[in-house]
């Protein structure tokens, strides 16, 4: 296997087990968890660089677990015992570590390998130096979300539809959010080496959103999803290659931009194209042509309905 076929193949198993994250992730409106947790994870990445006294891959992966994990608790801790709002606990929590792991870093700037070929590269991601061992981690790790998706496709399709009737029936809701949490910190930590701290969150979010704008049936959504966070990988690790000195993280991010805007415009059912043709065939907007926010966490699903 050539250089350029591991990365286009580990890109492409990052995108899809994000994209198969994200969408629960999304409809249980926690999509900005990603980025919190990804900004997280800089503390302990720099920890975990001093200590093993270099860039040793398992050390940093488990100091940014270590990371996820405090800020996890952290965010728990302030909304049981605070009256922080939700989106106030987030950026506490992401200001605060993230401004942690840059004081840090900035006593490691002069360390032997902590500038571009080390820490460097997971604030902002080089896909191009991708390992064979790195290729063995994003696969165990798409395959685990895989088969946790699959395996909790029910309950994680209940929890994010109907949270509080999932509760009433005795569901472990708790433990629910729990197992979808410790899935984001998965894609979170495997994606750091790839698209890096700052755009990780994007490959939770994007794929998930243009999923949402094609279809309402859940189980199409997941697919939906998983694929287009793969398509994000492959293509923009191609466009990266082709072009030079134009980075494949932002590549990465800037196609899942290119699939959003495309699904925003040409969506069968909420896009501002078919919207607009809509009026101008009909004359006047009806009140199906307006886009309403969603009045639940996902908003209607053919199929918990």
């Amino acid at each position: 296997m050539t250089h350029t076929h591991l990365v286009l193949l580990g890109t492409s198993l990052l995108g899809t087990a994000a994209g198969l994250v994200g969408v629960f992730a999304v409809l249980r409106r926690q999509a900005l968890l990603g980025d919190v947790l990804a900004h997280a994870t800089l503390p302990g990445l720099v920890l975990a660089f001093l200590w093993a006294g270099g860039k040793n891959l398992e050390a940093l992966l488990f100091g940014a677990s270590l990371g996820c994990a405090l800020a996890g608790g952290t965010l728990w801790l302030l909304g049981r015992y605070t009256r922080l709002r939700p989106d106030v606990r987030l950026g506490v929590v992401l200001s605060v570590f993230f401004g942690l792991g840059m004081a840090l870093l900035g006593q490691v700037q002069d360390a032997p390998g902590a500038g571009q070929a080390g820490l460097e590269s997971y604030l902002f991601g080089k896909p191009a130096g991708m390992l064979q061992r790195d290729l063995y981690w994003l696969t165990g790790v798409a395959g685990l979300c895989a088969i946790a998706v699959f395996a909790w496709y029910k309950e994680l399709q209940l929890v994010a539809f109907d949270a509080e009737f999932a509760k009433a029936q005795g569901w472990p809701i708790g433990g629910l959010d729990f197992l979808l949490l410790g899935l984001v910190v998965l894609v979170v930590v495997i994606g750091l080496p790839v698209v890096g701290v700052v755009m990780v969150s994007a490959l939770l979010i994007m794929p998930a959103a243009v999923a949402r704008l094609w279809t309402n049936r859940l189980s199409l959504m997941v697919a939906l999803a998983g694929a287009v966070g793969g398509l994000m990988g492959v293509l923009g690790t191609l466009t990266s290659a082709c072009v030079p000195f134009l980075p494949a993280g932002p590549t990465i991010v800037l196609t899942g931009a290119l699939f959003l805007i495309t699904s925003l415009l040409c969506s069968p059912q909420r896009g501002l194209l078919v919207l607009w043709a809509r009026r101008v065939r009909t004359g006047r907007w009806t009140q199906s042509d307006s886009i309403q926010p969603d009045k639940e966490p996902g908003g209607k699903c053919e199929e918990h309905a």
